[in-house]
């Protein structure tokens, strides 16, 4: 395993440029809230149905305070009004809120608002509460049946159709696979809702809704239990509507969600400030539901050289993990992102990717890390695309990765078989065990082309994340340091939905979230 090749303090220099590049970004946060994380706080008082033509009553609500002007007092303090008008239940509170404009309502005696600002705090702590039961329902089964070492072998299932891909699931679990992520259909992420209910007509992937959840994670249940192991289950808490996506995926028991600080803004071209305001939200979600984030720095390395752009990897995780620190994130939560991608056709590469990958590794000690396959230089050739990906679960048993997405040998095709999975995964589960233990065999030479190319690239990292203290996150991200790709403060989608908090605003549910940390 990694030598101290980088030295303690040269890592603390780096959370500490994170932290000091990272804190603007929160006061940012404080001041403004999202009409999406909005929409979660209804969804967290059970606001889960839809309305008509489908739109979810989230929605309709978070949209008609939007319109009024009245969403900066936050969306829980409008529900707590409803219900001391006689709703009933949280479709009624919808029903009352579209029928009588919140900016009709008069002003409440100040003993009358105090109140009003309990009763709903006490039924937001009923809310959390149902929720903590329902995730540790999932830890208690975790617990019961266990889980393999690391790394854990990572596979997707991509149909369109929610019950298509419970059967790929399941046949993927019984060949091995430990992790299931459900890929999202193509540019959910740009969507401004959650759709509602099962969905069998996805493209490029399945939609990320809470009744999929629900559906995938039983079926997953009852296959752990087949298996006498458990099996665990991943999703994509990314785009415009993040923490939502976080919400139902707690609720519904899931264990992992890919949830990056700056993926949307870079690769979907969402908003900057909506992005990092939507992040923190849905991270203070994982934090207390005890999800494992997947971030997303692997993708630099497909739109940027992985060989000349491996600093902005390294100087991006400190960052996320800056962000994630934030919002209460423990260190066993942080899958930080990498990947095995530097051209294949450059010599010493097994060198080059296990000096990333033990970089990585001697940075976060901590954290279970995920890993990435090769994809950027895949072509038809499944023979040598087969071997590449061998070389590549050499290196996460190399260096003790916690998660591993296993690449498919028909990466370049089209969406994997079943054939497919098995193989990777008869593959990888060689390669685990046959070189377990590897990493305390071996010592880095200090003088050698991994140590050197490590600090090299650490060097790098650590000038990267001085010129973000000195200039600013956002001109970071308009320069395109990170993935070679700009964006600025006011463009992309969505930032029309974000708004300046009022002086009273109220949201119980980010009171307790922060009181946990």
């Amino acid at each position: 395993m990694p030598g101290p090749f980088i030295d303690d303090a040269q890592i603390d220099r780096a959370r500490t440029l994170a932290r000091e590049i990272t804190d603007p970004v929160f006061e940012l946060i404080r001041r403004n809230t999202t009409v999406s994380t909005e929409r979660t706080v209804l969804r967290l008082f059970g606001i889960s149905g839809a309305g008509p033509r489908g739109v979810p009553l989230a929605n309709l609500m978070a949209d008609r305070l939007l319109a009024a002007g009245a969403l900066g007092r936050g969306a829980a303090y409008w529900y707590g009004r409803v219900l001391r008008l006689g709703a009933k239940s949280p479709l009624d509170a919808v029903e009352r809120l579209t029928s009588v404009p919140a900016e009709k309502l008069a002003l409440l005696p100040p003993n009358e608002e105090a109140q009003l600002r309990d009763d709903v705090r006490a039924e937001a702590r009923a809310a959390v509460g149902e929720l903590k039961r329902r995730i540790a329902e999932r830890d208690a089964l975790k617990a019961e049946l266990g889980l393999p070492p690391p790394p854990h072998k990572y596979v997707i299932v991509a149909t369109g159709n929610i019950y298509d891909d419970v059967d790929q699931a399941r046949a993927a679990a019984q060949a091995g696979a430990d992790i299931i992520a459900v890929i999202r259909s193509t540019a959910q992420s740009l969507l401004d809702y959650v759709p509602h209910g099962a969905t069998t007509e996805g493209y490029g992937g399945t939609y990320a809704t809470q009744e999929n959840f629900r559906i995938m994670r039983e079926a997953l249940d009852d296959e752990s239990r087949k298996l006498g192991r458990y099996v665990q289950l991943t999703n994509y808490s990314s785009g415009l509507c993040m923490a939502e996506i976080a919400f139902c995926a707690a609720y519904e028991r899931l264990d992992m969600l890919l949830n990056d600080a700056m993926y949307g803004i870079l690769f979907r071209d969402i908003n900057l400030r909506r992005t990092f305001i939507d992040q923190y939200f849905s991270r203070r979600i994982c934090a207390l539901a005890g999800i494992i984030i997947n971030t997303g720095e692997d993708n630099y390395i497909t739109t940027a050289d992985a060989f000349d752009a491996a600093h902005t990897v390294i100087a991006s995780q400190f960052i996320n993990e800056a962000f994630a620190k934030r919002a209460g994130l423990k260190d066993a939560q942080l899958g930080i992102g990498h990947s095995y991608e530097i051209d294949p056709a450059r010599p010493e590469t097994l060198l080059l990717e296990l000096s990333q990958a033990m970089l990585v590794r001697r940075c976060f000690p901590n954290a279970p890390l995920k890993y990435m396959p090769p994809t950027k230089h895949k072509e038809t050739d499944i023979f040598f695309s087969h071997a590449y990906d061998v070389m590549a679960d050499l290196v996460a048993v190399w260096t003790r990765q916690g998660i591993q997405l296993l690449g498919m040998m028909t990466e370049a095709m089209h969406t994997p078989l079943l054939a497919d999975r098995y193989v990777a995964l008869k593959a990888a589960s060689y390669v685990h065990r046959a070189a377990r233990g590897i990493d305390s065999e071996f010592t880095v030479r200090e003088d050698g082309k991994i140590a050197e190319r490590a600090r090299f690239v650490f060097g790098n990292a650590l000038k990267l994340l001085e010129e973000c203290r000195a200039d600013g996150m956002v001109a970071a991200i308009g320069k395109g340091r990170f993935g070679d790709v700009k964006r600025s403060e006011t463009g992309g989608k969505g930032l029309d939905g974000v708004v300046e908090k009022a002086a009273d605003y109220f949201n119980p549910f980010l009171e307790i979230l922060e009181a946990q940390s």
